[in-house]
Parts: C-alpha cells; sequence; structure tokens
C-alpha cells in the first residue's frame, strides 16, 4: 500500500493538489495522510509567561486546525472516491519543514504531494517557499500540483537530463512506476547548444538510461538553443506533456527550470504537475 502526504491549508489551491492526487492513485491501494501544519514563527521562545500564552494559542489553533481537517474530509467524501482509499489526519504546531520530514520518516511516505501557486502572484517565482524548502530539504519523491492543473492520466512525461550526472535506480524506479501506472511515454530530453556534441561521459549515462528503460516505453529529444527554460517551455507544449520529472541532485540545472522562470516566457508552471526525484 502506498503512503502518501498531502500538506493542506485548507485553501482551493491545496484543494487540487488533493484531488489530483485521489485521480492519479484511483487504481492503487493507497492511504493518504492530509496534515495541517501551523508554523512555529522564528522569534517564538522567550520568558515563561509568554511560552504560557503560545501553549494557550498552540491549543487553540489547533483544535481549529483538527475541526477544519474533519471538514475537509466530509469534502473528500463528496468525491467519486475509490473503496482503495484511506485517509488519515494530522494537525501539528511546527516549523513546516521539519514537521514534513518527522510525518515522512513516521509514516514511512512514498511520495508528498504539495499544491503550487501560480507565478503571477510572486514576482517571478514560480513555486511557493514552503514548496521549494521541501523540494531541496526533504528526501521523498514530492509532486507539485499548479493551482490550474486540470487532472488526466499523465500520457506524457518529460525528463529533461544534461546527462552530466549519474541516476541512481531508486530514482528511476520511481519514474517508471509513474509512468507503468499511467501507461505512459517517458520522453528523455536533452537541450544542448548549437553545435555541441555529447562527450563520451555524456554518451555513457545516455546509454545506460536506454538500458534501464528498456521495458518502458521511453524515446530521446535533443533541442538546440541556449535559453533552457524556454527549450523545456517549446517541448512541453508541442507535444502536450502532463508531467515534468526532474532529479532535484541536479540542482543547477534544475533550480533554472524551477524556481527562476521569467513569468512573461514561461506559462507551463501554471499546468503541469513536476514529479521531483530524490536519491
Amino acid at each position: 500500500m502506498k503512503q502518501i502526504l498531502i500538506p493542506t491549508d485548507f485553501s482551493e489551491n491545496s484543494w487540487n493538489a488533493i484531488r489530483y492526487g485521489l485521480e492519479l492513485f484511483k487504481a492503487s491501494k493507497c492511504t493518504f495522510h492530509l496534515l495541517n501544519i501551523n508554523p512555529i514563527p522564528p522569534y517564538s521562545g522567550a520568558g515563561t509567561a509568554i511560552r504560557a500564552a503560545a501553549d494557550n494559542f498552540e491549543a487553540h489553533v489547533l483544535k481549529e486546525s483538527k475541526k477544519e481537517l474533519q471538514t475537509l474530509l466530509k469534502r473528500i467524501e463528496k468525491l467519486p472516491l475509490s473503496s482503495k482509499h484511506t485517509f488519515s489526519t494530522n494537525a501539528i504546531h511546527d516549523y513546516f519543514v521539519d514537521a514534513i520530514k518527522r510525518e515522512a520518516e513516521k509514516n514511512k511516505i512514498d511520495l508528498i504531494i504539495m499544491g503550487t501557486k501560480g507565478a503571477s502572484g510572486l514576482k517571478k517565482v514560480a513555486i511557493g517557499s514552503n514548496t521549494s524548502d521541501v523540494i531541496t530539504k526533504v528526501k521523498q519523491p514530492l509532486l507539485a500540483v499548479p493551482e490550474d492543473a486540470v487532472f488526466s492520466s499523465p500520457k506524457e512525461i518529460a525528463f529533461p537530463t544534461d546527462y552530466h550526472i549519474g541516476y541512481d535506480v531508486k530514482v528511476l524506479d520511481t519514474l517508471i512506476a509513474m509512468a507503468t501506472m499511467n501507461d505512459a511515454i517517458i520522453r528523455i530530453l536533452h537541450i544542448a547548444k548549437k553545435g555541441e556534441e555529447l562527450s563520451n561521459e555524456q554518451r555513457i549515462k545516455k546509454d545506460f538510461l536506454h538500458d534501464y528503460l528498456i521495458d518502458v516505453k521511453h524515446s530521446f529529444h535533443r533541442l538546440t538553443g541556449t535559453k533552457l527554460e524556454t527549450a523545456v517551455q517549446c517541448f512541453t507544449e508541442s507535444r502536450a506533456v502532463d508531467m515534468i520529472a526532474m532529479v532535484a541532485k541536479n540542482l543547477n540545472f534544475f533550480q533554472r527550470i524551477l524556481f527562476r522562470p521569467a513569468v512573461e516566457e514561461i506559462s507551463y508552471h501554471t499546468k503541469v504537475p513536476f514529479l521531483v526525484l530524490h536519491e
């Protein structure tokens, strides 16, 4: 049975992530762990009187959070649910990333699903700070679901790579599982500068990918262009890609696509989920 963690702040954005996750795994036995985190402010922890007030505040906040989680469960029950799904809820008062790490470890989480805000209101930041912190600091695979994403079973998964890093088989197994579950094709995308050829080391990494994915539908693609972000967008839109998978290990390559797109140029962030893979 899969263990899936979905942090929620009860916004429509996080509701969309829940609905997407339920649809994506409708044929799989899963427990969905719905987690509401009331973050601890960074300045807390002074004298006794302040701590007592903080304890009272925490008790009140958690009581309200638990009520809202029960309301959320009732909302979920109105959806066409799968009999293979079970749910657990938890409300905690903690530092956001620490809470995610602890819950992921305690419940042996296989995947974290988080809703992300669109780029337009965030001054050229495509993914909110909570999500980006979890992506860079928590080692479980994460599916980032944009607020405007509408579920359709992923049939094409883009996998951008520069062929410079070796891939752990655990990473590839997660990608293969996602593709197999949806009968999807993995489109491996390499973006190169004009006239640039693969080095011997890169060719070895490419051959390894081909061999390891031999039982999964996949294809290799090459785009020539100087702007990585624009090239990924062109590929995503031209092929009607339903999901983009990336390995967090290659942080420079990864962050250029995920964290630094110019709003006026990048639109796929508003509708295509990102599957972030960790070793």
